[in-house]
C-alpha cells in the first residue's frame, strides 16, 4: 500500500510559521436575496438576483476602482479565460484500488458569485508581492481552492499585494526582512468594492479565503459586511479556513462579528464556516497558534464543512496529482507529485485531482489545550490505495496547508445547499 505523508524539511516548518504569522498580522496596517425588477418589452417584469438590468446596491453605485479595473489584476473572473477554466476532472480511487473518473462541469449561469482570497503563497523577494502573479503560486492555489466552486458560482479571485513568504520567513528565522511597505487589506477592499460596483448586480455572494486570505476577509466582513444590512443581505455564506473567528464561550455570534453567526444547520445562509485542521493523532499543543482567538477573548469557532451539526463524519477531499501544489510553492512538496495508488493503476492517473472515499473523517473538537479545531482521522485499508494524505508540517502547525483540499467537496456541496436556500 502507498504512503503519501509529506517529508518535513526545515523550509516547510518556516513556511508554515509564515502562514500562521500572516493570519495574525496580514491586514497590512494597523437570508434573503435582494431582488430587482426589470421591465420586459411586453410590459411584464422579471424579478430575482439575476434580473438582466440589475444594478449595484446604492452603497457602491459610485465607487471608482483604484486598481481592479485592470483585468491583469484578477487571477480569475467569469468573463476571462484563466486558471479557473482549466481541467478539474478527478480520479476517484476506492479502497480496493478500483478507479473511475469524475468529470467536472462549470456552470456559466450559476445564480450566485464566489469572491476568493488566496493564502500566503508568493515567493517574491520583496516584503510584499507585486501585481505579476505566478501560475505556480497564486495561480496554482486558486486552481486548487476556488476553481471547483465554478460548478455553483461565478468565481472572482483578485490578485493582491500580499505579505510574502520571503518577508515572513526572514522575520521568523531571525534574518533581515525586506523593508518595503505594503497594505494587502487595501487591495482586497478595493477588489471587493470594485466587484460590488461593477459585477455583483444584487447577486448573492460567498466569501472564501485561506490563511492570510481568511484574515483579510475577516477584517473585510467586520468592517464592510457585518455592520451593513444591505451588504449582509447578499451574503450567502463565508468560508474562513486556517484562521480564527472569535465568539463568546457557548455562543455562535458576538465576538469578531456582531450580526453574522457561525453556521449551525445545513442550508443556513448569512453565516460563517471556519476551521483549522489537525490530525486527531497530533492535536495542537499549548503553544499552537490555531484554534484560539488572536486577541485572547472568547473561544475560536469551529464549523466542519462536512458536518455542520457535529460528529465525526466522512470528509470529501480533492487532492492534486501534480507536483505544482500549495505544498511545493512553500517548499514542502514532492518533486514528482504524490503517489496515490501502487502499480500500473497509479501510473495511469492522468487527471489533475484524486478523491479518496472513506479515507478520512473529521470532527470539530475542543482539545485539552483549549484549542477548537477540526481533528482529521485517517482510516487506511490494506489495499493498494494510499494509506495517508499529504500536508503535514512539523512543530504543531497541523494540516494547515490542506485545510481546503481536505474538505473541498464538502465546501462545494454546502455552497450548493446555501444557494438553493438563498434562491427561495
Amino acid at each position: 500500500m502507498t504512503t503519501t505523508r509529506a517529508s518535513r524539511p526545515f523550509l516547510a516548518i518556516l513556511a508554515a510559521a509564515a502562514l500562521v504569522l500572516s493570519a495574525c498580522s496580514s491586514d497590512g496596517s494597523d437570508s434573503s436575496a435582494v431582488t430587482t425588477s426589470t421591465a420586459a418589452p411586453d410590459g411584464s417584469t422579471t424579478t430575482g438576483p439575476e434580473a438582466d438590468t440589475a444594478n449595484p446596491i446604492d452603497r457602491y453605485a459610485d465607487y471608482q476602482s483604484i486598481s481592479y479595473d485592470d483585468p491583469a489584476h484578477w487571477v480569475c473572473r467569469p468573463d476571462a479565460e484563466d486558471v479557473c477554466d482549466d481541467d478539474l476532472d478527478t480520479t476517484v480511487i476506492e479502497a480496493d484500488g478500483s478507479t473511475s473518473v469524475e468529470t467536472f462541469t462549470a456552470d456559466p449561469d450559476a445564480p450566485i458569485d464566489c469572491f476568493y482570497v488566496y493564502p500566503t503563497i508568493s515567493r517574491d523577494e520583496t516584503a510584499y508581492s507585486d501585481w505579476d502573479f505566478s501560475p505556480d503560486e497564486e495561480g496554482a492555489v486558486t486552481f486548487q481552492q476556488a476553481a471547483r466552486l465554478g460548478s455553483q458560482c461565478r468565481v472572482f479571485a483578485p490578485v493582491y499585494r500580499q505579505m510574502t513568504l520571503t518577508s515572513l520567513l526572514a522575520r521568523f528565522g531571525g534574518g533581515e526582512a525586506p523593508e518595503d511597505q505594503g497594505d494587502p487589506y487595501a487591495d482586497v477592499l478595493d477588489a471587493f468594492r470594485t466587484y460590488m460596483a461593477n459585477d455583483n448586480d444584487g447577486r448573492g455572494m460567498v466569501l472564501i479565503g485561506h490563511s492570510q486570505g481568511s484574515s483579510l476577509l475577516t477584517k473585510l466582513i467586520t468592517e464592510e459586511v457585518d455592520p451593513n444590512d444591505d451588504v449582509r443581505d447578499l451574503l450567502v455564506g463565508a468560508y474562513l479556513a486556517g484562521s480564527s473567528v472569535a465568539v463568546p464561550a457557548g455562543e455562535i455570534v458576538g465576538g469578531d462579528f456582531t450580526n453574522i453567526p457561525l453556521c449551525t444547520k445545513d442550508g443556513e445562509t448569512s453565516c460563517a464556516t471556519t476551521w483549522a485542521t489537525f490530525r486527531a493523532s497530533e492535536p495542537p499543543g499549548a503553544d499552537g497558534l490555531f484554534g484560539k482567538p488572536r486577541g485572547g477573548d472568547g473561544v475560536s469557532g469551529c464549523v466542519n464543512p462536512a458536518g455542520i451539526t457535529g460528529g465525526d463524519v466522512p470528509l470529501h477531499g480533492y487532492y492534486p496529482t501534480s507536483a505544482v501544489t500549495i505544498l511545493s510553492a512553500v517548499g514542502a512538496g514532492s518533486a514528482d507529485g504524490p503517489k496515490w495508488i501502487d502499480g500500473a493503476a497509479g501510473e495511469a492517473i492522468d487527471t489533475p485531482f484524486v478523491s479518496l472515499p472513506g479515507l478520512t473523517t473529521g470532527e470539530c473538537t475542543a482539545t485539552e489545550t483549549g484549542a477548537n479545531v477540526l481533528l482529521l482521522s485517517v482510516h487506511p485499508d490494506p489495499g493498494p490505495r494510499a494509506d495517508d494524505i499529504i500536508g503535514d508540517l512539523i512543530g504543531g502547525w497541523g494540516l494547515h496547508l490542506v485545510d481546503v483540499n481536505a474538505v473541498m467537496g464538502d465546501i462545494v456541496n454546502r455552497v450548493a445547499d446555501q444557494s438553493a436556500t438563498y434562491a427561495n
